[in-house]
Parts: C-alpha cells; structure tokens; sequence
C-alpha cells in the first residue's frame, strides 16, 4: 500500500503514524495547528497544563512503537519509578498497601512526551507531520474513501484515512453526508472540573515518593494528584464533580485540605509554587460505537478520543490510544475487524470509569443496581488492600490495563478480602 494520512497530530495520531509507517509507503500526518518547535504546551491539548498519566502499559506499549522512548524520555528528565513501591494510593478513604508491583512508572510532562514522540516520528522514512492543515472533509469514489480535502481547497489522495481528531471529530457528519448511519453515543454527564499548580520539588517531598493519588469518593466528590515531573517540579491537580477548586495559593491548600487524606495539603503547604495556576472542564465522558455499525466506507479508520473520550480523571486516554495504534500493526485493516479488536481495548477503561463516575452525585443519579453491588464491593476490597500488598498490586494491574475488572473478584482475591478483617480497617489518619 503506498499513501496513509491521519488527521490529527496528537499522541493517538502520532502513535498511529508510527504504526502506519510499517505498513505503508508513505504516511502524512495533518494538524491544523501551529506545531511547536520546542516542548511547549499545544492549543489543540487543552489539558496539556494538568497532571497527565501515562500508565504502565501504555510507556510500554508506546516502547514497542517507537523502540527506546522511555528512555530517550528518562534522558530528558522523565522519571521512572515502581507503581506501588513509589507512589501513595488512596482509593475509598484508604491508603492501599506498599509494596512491589513490579509495573514501573513513566512521570513525564506532556509536552516533553508530545514532543519527544512527534521528533521520533517525524524521522520515519516516508513520514510528515503537517502544521496548520485543517481537513474539511473526505474525498470518495463509490462509497470508499480516497483521501482528504483541507481548508485551502488542497485534496490529498490516500488509500486509508484514520481520523485521530479527538473528541471534536467530524467523522459522524462526514458518514451522514456519505449517506451512512454514524455511530450510536454514549454520554457519561460528569461536569468534571480541575485546578491546577505547579511547584518546585525537593527530594524530602512526599518522603522521597514520586506520586500520590487520592480517589473521590461519593461523600467527598474531590480528588487530587501530586506527580513528580522532570526539571524539578510537581505538578498537582485537584478535581471536583460540579464545583471549581479554587486557585488562590491559600485557598488551593485549603482545598486540598478536604480531600479523604491530608498527602497533597501536606506537599502544597511546603513546596514553592511555580507559574500561573490553570482551569480545565470535562462535561462528559463520550463513546461512539464504531464496532456496532452494520456499513462503514471503506479507507477511513477512526482512533483515540474520536472513538472514546474517557473522563480524564483516570489517566487512561493516551495509553488506551497507544494499544489502539497497536492495532494498526493487525494485518486486517477493514473498518469492521478494526472497530472490534479497538472495541476490545475500550471496554475495560470505560466500565472502570463509568461505574465510578455513576458513584458521583451527577448527572441524572440513577445507578444501575450492578453498579451499586459493584461499587460496595470495592470498597470492602480497598479496606482489605490498605493492610495487603497483594491486592493493591492487583488493584493496579487492573487500573494499569493488564488485566480485566473481573480478576478483583477472582477466588483467590476474594479469599484475601474475605480473610482481611477489612470491616476494621480505618481510614487514612490526618
């Protein structure tokens, strides 16, 4: 096959050309921003400026993409650190248990990810990355598409087209205008807010560790994280379901302050803030569901937040576009093999976010009753994970995207829960 474009030159599009590249002659990849030259935040990531995480599998799958990433990223100042070993979990109001995961870390910026993988795919043969190219539509012949028309009236030809636009994708009108169904939506209403600073870090911080989480809860519908970043810093967002955290240093603290544990009040109050704090809003977690159409034209792939924009609390967004990307590497391209086998990916992140965000006091307030059994489930499991390291460890192959929901309740983890006494285990201490 000789010619790919991918429209979108975030992570999910960036990965997908490095897929693509294997499989075709020719790959350009378009944005209709101005790229920049240097590791700077981008207009199209609004999120760029809060915490990002990159889960253990997604560095790992991004390393089988583009071999040596993490550490060309380690060499620029990203950190790696274990999961469990480095790293403060609170998860129901209970701090999980320390131990060795043996699933590592990758604490990096987005923009010195972003721009480290764009460097990276910028120098495959036979790969461009095109700023300021704006696609306004598909080009078509017999029901398939055959490239991509720009704003400035520019056609491309290409055999395949894979849409990696993000959650603004224009893919479902461009199927209406070709006389297709689009996919049926999924809207999670969640009216996530965050508020986010940045502080210079010392190595007496956090007792040396390198991260710390602290899970809402549906009493208190907050949330925060402190991640170590390269150049010294911290970056540390605080999120709430419906409300806006405040920015003022002191109110910030005090925020902070009514989190289910004290970790982020401790490091705000003694760390030097850097910079201007940063606002960001999430309305609604979204699925299109590609995989159950019945038609789809052939030569147009979709990717990434343009399939699924996951409440972006959890961090999965730019692993689960990594294991997508993956899928290009699939001998069967067809539109119907592609949805299913991405379909495969999506499942487990989306019911871990959406039984969670069903747990917090927005949208309609209806939880299926599943969901309820589900959710008190958890958190007789994360009393029992605060005094055993085994669970925590599986816990977080769970939330890590190595294994499915289910192995929470496999008999061996029920046992543990059932043995642990954990309906006497306390809360974090102040």
């Amino acid at each position: 096959m000789d010619h790919a474009v991918v429209i979108g030159a975030s992570i999910a599009g960036l990965l997908s050309a490095a897929a693509l590249h294997r499989r075709f002659a020719q790959v350009t990849v378009l944005d209709r921003d101005a790229l920049p030259a240097v590791d700077a935040h981008r207009r199209g990531a609004g999120q760029s400026r809060h915490a990002h995480g990159l889960l253990a599998r997604g560095s790992e799958t991004m390393d089988e993409l583009l071999p040596g990433l993490s550490a060309e990223l380690v060499a620029q100042g990203a950190i790696r650190g274990d999961l469990q070993d480095r790293a403060r979990h609170v998860h129901a109001g209970r701090r999980l248990a320390r131990g060795h995961s043996g699933l590592t870390g990758l604490l990096v910026s987005r923009p010195l990810l972003e721009g480290q993988v764009r460097r990276r795919v910028s120098a495959l043969p036979g790969v461009r990355v095109l700023a300021e190219r704006t696609v306004t539509g598909l080009l078509t012949r017999a029901g398939s598409v055959t490239g991509v028309r720009l704003a400035s009236g520019e056609a491309i030809p290409a055999d395949l087209v894979v849409d990696a636009s993000g959650r603004g994708s224009r893919t479902p009108f461009w199927l209406g205008e070709l006389g297709c169904r689009p996919p049926r939506e999924e809207r999670v209403a969640i009216d996530l807010r965050y508020a986010t600073r940045e502080f210079r870090r010392r190595d007496d911080h956090l007792a040396g560790d390198l991260v710390a989480v602290v899970a809402p809860t549906p009493e208190v519908p907050r949330a925060g994280v402190a991640l170590a970043l390269e150049d010294e810093r911290w970056v540390v967002t605080l999120a709430a379901y419906g409300e806006d955290p405040p920015f003022a240093p002191a109110d910030f603290a005090a925020y902070a302050a009514t989190l289910t544990a004290p970790d982020l009040h401790h490091l705000i109050t003694a760390a030097e803030p850097l910079g201007e704090p940063r606002a960001y809003h999430t309305p609604a977690a979204i699925r299109r569901r590609y995989e159950r159409l019945t038609s789809f034209p052939g030569g147009l792939l979709v990717t990434g937040d343009a399939v699924c924009a996951f409440n972006p609390l959890y961090g999965q967004g730019m692993t689960v576009a990594a294991m997508e990307a993956r899928a290009l590497l699939d001998p069967d391209l067809g539109a119907a093999a592609f949805f299913r086998r991405i379909a495969a990916v999506v499942d487990t992140p989306w019911e871990l976010t959406v039984g969670a965000d069903l747990r917090m006091p927005v949208g309609d307030g209806r939880m299926p009753a599943k969901a309820r059994l589900i959710g008190a489930y958890l958190d007789r499991y994360h009393a029992a994970a605060a005094h055993d390291a085994e669970l925590t460890r599986r816990f977080l192959r769970v939330t890590n995207l190595y294994d499915p929901p289910q192995s929470l309740m496999s008999p061996p983890a029920l046992l543990r829960v059932l043995r642990s006494g954990a309906q006497r285990a306390v809360p974090v201490p102040a």
